[in-house]
């Protein structure tokens, strides 16, 4: 599938590698339809659940047993990684590269993320010209975003892993530790706290900054100019392309509705928040604190 996707464009390719275990979460068809949207990026899931009848051709799944695909990350990192919570593997996402290498070969960029997600349009964020100036894109400013980061498929970047103090340790620990977007964040901006201009002239000599980008993409949050941090009210999903009530007609690449997930939604059935049936497949639809509703006719097209 890489090869194919290869020839359309020439764009590079991209492989996300994502491990999930349990169930999939009730908003899951919306996920696999915003991957849908993206063709030319593959996605490979491994996973203990069931395997949809309807994935689009471009997301991929390794059925595997929780403790098995542990026992596949000890073998390949040579430690002991044994957690009771698979919570625990939002850790290891920096190290998806070293473990699944066999499943990258002859990708150009690989990438780690969450499943409570929707994609807009993907390759017109991550541009071909975009893509040639780095080697780690962040869709944060000032540190890794655990629900998407994008990595240059060498071996200096599928080993930067290592570079994280005691991560044998802390790997093998069954505290989470949130080493996705902390201890790895540092590796590539260090001295965070500083003065913007000291915190500039220190990167000049920190080649792994160099060769990143941590650029706000307003997934979750929209960061304004002012240091006002808003969730936006709603989300617009038109053809596969994602704009918010707070940005206009700013298109997006992503929308995180961790917010709206840890709060607004909790304790309300699926049937309510879901909208109605068949609505992951039309091209437009709008999603809140809420949940997912159709969009009226008159908004969906911009």
């Amino acid at each position: 599938m890489k090869e194919q996707h290869a020839q359309e464009g020439g764009a590079p390719s991209i492989r996300f590698l994502i491990p999930y275990f349990g169930r999939w979460p009730f908003w899951f068809e919306f996920f696999l339809e915003s991957c849908r949207r993206n063709p030319s990026i593959d996605w490979l899931l491994f996973t203990d659940c069931p395997i949809p009848d309807d994935a689009p051709g471009n997301v991929q799944f390794t059925r595997i047993g929780f403790d098995e695909y542990c026992e596949l990350v000890s073998a390949r990192l040579g430690i002991d990684f044994r957690p009771r919570d698979p919570y625990k593997l939002c850790d290891i996402k920096p190290a998806l590269g070293a473990v699944h290498a066999d499943a990258l070969a002859g990708y150009d960029f690989w990438a780690f993320g969450d499943i409570d997600v929707v994609y807009g349009d993907l390759r017109r964020y991550f541009t071909a010209d975009r893509l040639s100036r780095k080697d780690l894109f962040a869709t944060h400013q000032r540190r890794i975003s655990g629900h998407l980061c994008l990595l240059r498929n060498t071996p200096r970047m599928i080993n930067a892993f290592r570079r994280i103090p005691r991560w044998q340790q802390r790997y093998e620990d069954q505290a989470h530790q949130a080493l996705d977007e902390g201890a790895f964040s540092r590796i590539f901006i260090r001295h965070k706290n500083w003065p913007e201009p000291l915190q500039r002239f220190a990167a000049r000599f920190n080649t792994w900054n160099r060769q990143s980008e941590f650029m706000e993409a307003h997934s979750t949050y929209t960061l304004h100019e002012d240091g006002r941090r808003v969730v936006p009210e709603t989300w617009f999903f038109r053809e596969g392309r994602l704009t918010n009530s707070e940005q206009g007609g700013t298109e997006l690449p992503y929308l995180h509705f961790m917010v709206w997930k840890n709060s607004a939604w909790k304790g309300v059935s699926p049937d309510v928040l879901l909208g109605p049936p068949g609505l992951p497949k039309a091209d437009a639809w709008q999603i809140g604190p809420q949940g997912w509703r159709a969009l009226p006719v008159e908004e969906r097209v911009q």
